[in-house]
């Protein structure tokens, strides 16, 4: 070892890193399979919808694999969100009303599932949600950043070509014009109603009773049972014994989680030292919204 101290420091980084490298691996196989229950034939596919909602690629496929699948009985959704970007939102939920024109589709509530959250579980058949889920937020924002008294205190202005007079809209230069403000209410208002048309299609509501729930406050799991937003008050494994007792299946189901790729020793390095800037950057611009449509 004193003839060769940097052998010696590989070889001894080398085996820590085999070390963690085993121990990650070890944790993903987790989330492959509720071991907890025996192998049995009657399997439930679990669709995870987690954090603030701005992809919908992996969620889609999952959706798509589960559907096509003949052993997979039924879809468990189980959202913790509070929303996201519109598009993406509306893609997952389009997978999942698909998905329930074949299979039973059961949303399970955690903590939050609110705005974009609620939106996706209304393609469910079944909505199930703790007494304290916060849910509900029915409605549509875009925020823009306006710096234009920033720029005149620097002595800046922002200068603009355009082919049409609402081609700038949202700039950081100057701040929302009348007519500016009127176009984007216009597409606001849209997507509330399609929002709108997605909660009566799952709750079987009226036009008329949705509105009136729909400006944007929250409910408590409790509250939205009683409004007719949910269906049943309880916990992730109350809504596998709602699936249960829909299929009538008598012993235990296995519960199959989407598979992951494992990552590489070098991913999971790569992924701590950039993962927490990578974030740090995501929420900046999250909080920006840079003219996005979000459900939140």
């Amino acid at each position: 070892m004193k003839r060769h101290p940097i052998l010696y420091g590989f070889l001894l980084v080398s085996l820590v890193a085999v070390f963690f490298y085993l121990v990650i691996l070890g944790s993903f196989s987790f989330f492959t399979v509720d071991d907890g229950l025996p192998f049995v034939d009657e399997s439930v596919g679990v669709i995870e919808i987690y954090g603030v909602i701005g992809d919908s690629e992996d969620a889609m496929k999952d959706i798509r694999r589960f559907a096509e699948d003949d052993s997979i009985r039924a879809l468990l959704v189980r959202i913790d969100s509070p929303g996201g970007v519109v598009a993406p939102v509306q893609e997952i939920y389009g997978e999942l009303v698909r998905a329930a024109q074949s299979k039973p589709v059961v949303a399970s509530l955690a903590s939050t599932a609110a705005s974009g959250g609620y939106y996706i579980a209304c393609a469910a058949q079944t909505i199930v949600a703790n007494p304290g889920t916060i849910t509900g937020s029915i409605g549509v924002v875009m925020e823009f950043i306006t710096g234009e008294e920033a720029f005149a205190k620097l002595g800046l202005r922002s200068q603009v070509v355009k082919s049409g007079e609402l081609k700038d809209t949202g700039n950081i230069g100057h701040s929302l014009t009348r007519q500016e403000a009127a176009a984007l209410q216009e597409t606001v208002d849209d997507v509330h109603r399609q929002f709108v048309e997605a909660v009566m299609a799952g709750r079987k509501l009226d036009e008329e009773t949705i509105r009136a729930l729909a400006d944007g406050r929250i409910y408590s799991g409790a509250q939205a049972k009683e409004l007719g937003l949910v269906d049943e008050l309880g916990s992730l494994y109350d809504a596998v014994d709602l699936i249960k007792a829909r299929l009538q299946i008598a012993g235990k189901v296995r519960l199959i989680y989407p598979k992951r790729p494992k990552p590489s020793m070098m991913d999971f390095f790569l992924d701590e030292l950039t993962g927490r800037l990578s974030r740090q950057l995501t929420e900046s611009t999250d909080s920006a919204r840079s003219g996005r449509l979000y459900f939140r």
